[in-house]
């Protein structure tokens, strides 16, 4: 008899967990930090996209696993694709995060981020598209996308002020700097910052709160909050995508990704 090797099947991409009228999803590449590839966008707009559908789910809970919350874009295949001369293989990406931020606001069901550990680049900005956001005190958070070059893209240029302010904002897109859970809380960023260990607990806890809400009240307050500016919002995303594929064919671009890998400072010369 002949043993014929199996093939392993893959992990999810994004783990789901239900609980009475909560899901969890769960964003599933620890072992790159729940970096975003066009995959893990699709299946997260997909699992969202049944939470939304599905009658018995009235919230959505969306975290990551392992120590990170998402580290943004997966800036090793953004390397690859320059490193090739394949800079329109950042187009769907980029159109995957414009779907999903879109998505996330738009639904009829709040989205609550547990946010567990980095949120930085398109991460945070994913984080931002969520209703309401509770933060471990283990969390950072990060516009980064200047230090390698790029443009803030998934919705942060929209999103990012109208929580802080333009000033906090630019300060926040022009620096790249990474600020804590703490001044998170004291800017807007996150609603609440709690202990590491009791964040899944506390999140789900507030998460059966909104649960046991008015279904048709809830939709319409979240329509009045998030989804009147629709159009706004997608023009914002549009613009996103095109500044941030100039950006990604520069020079600065290819400069800033070469440093981050050298683990050196850029020399920007504004190519």
């Amino acid at each position: 008899m002949v043993n014929v090797p199996q093939a392993v099947p893959a992990a999810p991409l994004v783990l789901e967990t239900r609980e009475g009228g909560v899901v969890t999803l769960t964003l599933n590449r620890p072992e790159r930090l729940n970096a975003l590839n066009v995959e893990l966008g699709a299946a997260l707009v997909a699992a969202l996209a049944r939470a939304a559908e599905d009658p018995e789910i009235r919230v959505a809970v969306l975290t990551g696993a392992g120590k990170a919350f998402c580290s943004g874009g997966d800036l090793a295949l953004i390397r690859d694709a320059r490193d090739r001369g394949a800079g329109r293989e950042l187009e769907p990406l980029l159109r995957a995060g414009a779907q999903l931020v879109v998505h996330m606001r738009t639904m009829p069901k709040p989205v609550l981020a547990a946010v567990n550990g980095a949120a930085a680049g398109a991460g945070m900005n994913v984080a931002l598209a969520c209703d309401i956001r509770i933060a471990s005190e283990q969390a950072v958070f990060g516009q980064n996308f200047a230090r390698v070059g790029l443009f803030p893209d998934y919705g942060g240029t929209w999103l990012l002020p109208r929580l802080v302010g333009p000033a906090r904002a630019a300060e926040m897109f022009y620096t790249g700097e990474m600020i804590d859970a703490r001044e998170a809380e004291r800017i807007g960023v996150v609603n609440r910052v709690v202990p590491h260990e009791e964040l899944a607990a506390q999140a789900h806890a507030l998460a059966e709160r909104l649960a046991a809400a008015p279904p048709l009240a809830v939709r319409a307050i979240k329509q009045v909050l998030f989804g009147a500016d629709r159009a706004e919002l997608e023009s914002a995303l549009e613009f996103e995508v095109k500044t941030q594929m100039q950006c990604f064919l520069s020079e600065d671009c290819g400069e800033g990704i070469r440093a981050f890998f050298e683990k050196r400072a850029p020399r920007f010369q504004g190519r």
